[in-house]
């Protein structure tokens, strides 16, 4: 998938592709403003928060270095029937703004089909699986205070100024569940400064920051931070066990009551056992699995009730993996194999490309009955339907993408 924002951002930061995703702190410029104005602003956001039941811990509002409890800022909106729907006070919020406060919405991939398919190009670009959270901070208020994320971060200036401060890691690789508290902050200053909109910078998982608008002044800030989560070597682990339960020796009661003799075969077998689990099925081969089993993601189902479809665009969480084999073609995604003949390998090229895809424009391009081909794939639900909705995520964003 060819997407703006990724070619955007790989040319900001200088790299030539996700391989330096989590090394080290890197900070670069987009100068396609519009771009950014096109993935999200203040006012896009406002009327997120405004058409959606939200509530905590998705949204939240801080002001003074303290969230704000609820109350504050979300009513139950109470229907005839009276049923309670927490929705966001606007009146009220919109007073928070204007006093200085940080509003934060995580996960606006969950809400905006735009910002769904950025973060679905992110992930077929990093094979990672990615959500983006916004900030918006206005006035003077002040920020989150000093932290790190167990993620790497990408952060995103789309309009509005704020200061940053961001420092090494003092645990090398930490993590959300670890066996050391990580809770000194470094004392080394990787950097400090000024986002100003287009400014990019990524901060690998481990490195600690803080952003504030205490010395802008009036106005305000609203960036988008990008988490991508990075397997490690722990996840591994959790995955061979998880396939060790296909093994007898594993399924089997540890021997409390034997004697030390016995204890200790018990353990060489098991060691034995894993160490050659360990070889059979390596970390490329969690990481493929983990990708290729991931089940289908969010999307409206294509029953046929309102017509048939005339255009359609791939889902997947992750790039469908297309192998062509003895005159088959096998498509592995969302948990399914898939095997077509080798004919179709023209259409299937095109329709799991990540782009949207006219059928019949498609058809008459590669003479393959691509209604047929993309009936299977929207039943199998790797495809769905391109609605105006999600074809308006993809305008304009994604190359050949259309409404």
């Amino acid at each position: 998938m060819d997407h703006r924002f990724v070619s955007a951002l790989e040319m900001a930061l200088g790299w030539d592709g996700p391989s330096r995703l989590g090394t080290t702190f890197t900070r670069g410029t987009i100068t396609d403003l519009d771009l950014l104005d096109r993935l999200l602003n203040p006012n896009k956001l406002l009327d997120l928060v405004m058409r959606r039941s939200v509530s905590t811990p998705q949204f939240r509002l801080f002001q003074g270095g303290s969230e704000l409890h609820p109350s504050r800022y979300v009513n139950a909106s109470v229907t005839r029937r009276g049923q309670a729907i927490p929705m966001a006070d606007m009146r009220r919020v919109g007073g928070l703004l204007l006093e200085g406060c940080t509003m934060v919405l995580d996960e606006v991939d969950f809400f905006d089909p735009t910002m769904e398919a950025t973060c679905r190009a992110l992930q077929w670009w990093a094979h990672e699986l990615v959500q983006v959270n916004a900030y918006l901070t206005t006035q003077d208020a002040g920020g989150f205070k000093l932290h790190w994320d167990d993620h790497d971060v990408l952060i995103v200036q789309l309009s509005g100024q704020k200061s940053w401060e961001v420092r090494g890691p003092s645990r090398k690789s930490p993590m959300y569940r670890d066996s050391t508290p990580n809770a000194e902050p470094s004392e080394e200053t990787v950097w400090q400064g000024t986002m100003r909109p287009g400014d990019v910078m990524h901060i690998p998982r481990g490195f600690w920051h803080q952003a504030t608008r205490e010395d802008q002044g009036e106005g305000y800030s609203l960036h988008a931070t990008f988490g991508i989560v990075k397997r490690a070597g722990v996840n591994w682990l959790t995955w061979l066990a998880d396939q060790s339960r296909a093994k007898e020796c594993f399924r089997r009661d540890l021997d409390r009551w034997g004697a030390t003799g016995q204890w200790e075969q018990q353990q060489m077998r098991l060691a034995e056992a894993v160490a050659a689990m360990a070889l059979e099925l390596p970390p490329q081969g969690f990481l493929d699995a983990r990708e290729h089993e991931r089940p289908a993601a969010r999307h409206i189902p294509s029953t046929g009730l309102f017509g048939e479809p005339s255009a359609v665009v791939c889902v997947t969480d992750f790039e469908p993996v297309i192998q062509q084999r003895e005159g088959v073609v096998h498509v592995l995604a969302a948990g399914k194999r898939i095997t077509f003949d080798d004919k179709a390998r023209p259409a299937l090229n095109h329709l799991l490309s990540g782009r949207p895809v006219d059928i019949a424009e498609t058809a008459a391009r590669t003479g393959v009955d691509v209604e047929g081909l993309a009936g299977i794939l929207l039943k199998e639900e790797l495809c769905t339907e391109l609605t105006p909705e999600l074809s308006s995520a993809y305008t304009g964003l994604v190359t050949n993408g259309g409404s």
